[in-house]
């Protein structure tokens, strides 16, 4: 495999820049590319130790971090045999690496320092997110100082670094569920049990979390939990009670008040609903004045009869 053009003119460019920083960084360069995979190794400890207060689930990514970052290793070894790219300290001419030349044999793509420092960090941020701005700053710095000593090309440690990421966040997240019963299961085995896997602690009364340890260490910030309030007993009904429904009216049916309206035949006019208006009752109730009669003069023309001809005898000699 050939090192692409752009890639080697960006790694001349670097190490000729590194090549003229002052002697104290070249040794700490050198130096800080190896030690950046012990950092990780103590930080696998410190979210072991960590876990051991936790739920089942925490202990179980806490005890996959060092496995997923060697899964992601033996993925990027095996490239490596694949693919067969040359070191660029032997092939780029003049050049200007500052750590030893790895020997013939060690081929260079991907990079097997990026690829332990990302799946280091992704690991160890799936297990413990509050890592995240220490971990893939670190791994980052540990990718590119690979290029600054002089022993890969970029696109070496950005090749690491995705596999990395990918295969470490993979073997996490599937190998945890698995994993997580199996922790539960070897914590009740005294006095091993609980001596290398901890127990978790137990969540305070009202807190936070499901009981089981989840969620139990994130309250939410400036606030608290309030007490609950103890509810009033509520009274129960006595056997045999009679309970008393008030009288509701009834608005599909005919009310009490109202009078059936009779049904005309077939042939027949329908006669009229009778009315339900009543009179006032009472000493003081006012009767309806009568309706005045009415005269039909010579011509059939209607007419008002007047007080004498409505009800005087005239009035009714006339009609009749």
């Amino acid at each position: 495999m050939r090192a692409p053009g752009i890639s080697v003119e960006v790694y001349r460019s670097i190490t000729e820049f590194a090549h003229g920083t002052p002697g104290w960084v070249h040794t700490v360069a050198e130096v800080g590319t190896d030690a950046g995979l012990l950092a990780f190794v103590a930080l696998f400890a410190a979210g072991w130790w960590r876990a051991r207060t936790r739920d089942a689930r925490s202990m179980a990514l806490a005890l996959l971090a060092p496995v997923a970052m060697a899964c992601a290793y033996l993925a990027s070894s095996n490239a490596k045999d694949v693919l067969q790219e040359e070191r660029p300290c032997r092939a780029v001419p003049h050049a200007m690496n500052i750590a030893a030349c790895p020997a013939p044999g060690d081929w260079s793509f991907p990079s097997n320092h990026a690829t332990i420092a990302a799946g280091s960090a992704a690991a160890l941020l799936i297990a413990w997110r509050a890592l995240a701005p220490y971990v893939l700053p670190l791994a980052a710095l540990m990718a590119f100082s690979r290029v600054f000593v002089g022993v890969h090309y970029p696109h070496d440690v950005a090749a690491g670094f995705l596999v990395g990421l990918t295969a470490a966040s993979a073997v996490s997240l599937l190998a945890a569920r698995p994993l997580t019963p199996a922790v539960e299961r070897l914590r009740r085995w005294d006095p091993l049990g609980p001596l290398v896997l901890g127990t978790p602690a137990p969540a305070p009364a009202g807190g936070y979390g499901n009981g089981h340890g989840h969620g139990a260490d994130m309250p939410v910030a400036g606030r608290t939990r309030p007490a609950a309030k103890p509810r009033a007993p509520q009274p129960q009904p006595q056997p045999g009670a009679s309970v008393t429904v008030p009288d509701l009216p009834v608005l599909d049916g005919p009310g009490p008040h109202t009078p059936p309206v009779p049904q005309a035949r077939v042939g027949q006019p329908r006669p009229a609903a009778p009315s339900t208006r009543q009179a006032p009752a009472g000493p003081h109730a006012q009767q309806a004045p009568a309706a005045p009669d009415r005269q039909y003069g010579p011509a059939g023309a209607p007419g008002n009869a007047g007080p004498s001809e409505a009800g005087g005898p005239a009035g009714r000699h006339r009609r009749a």
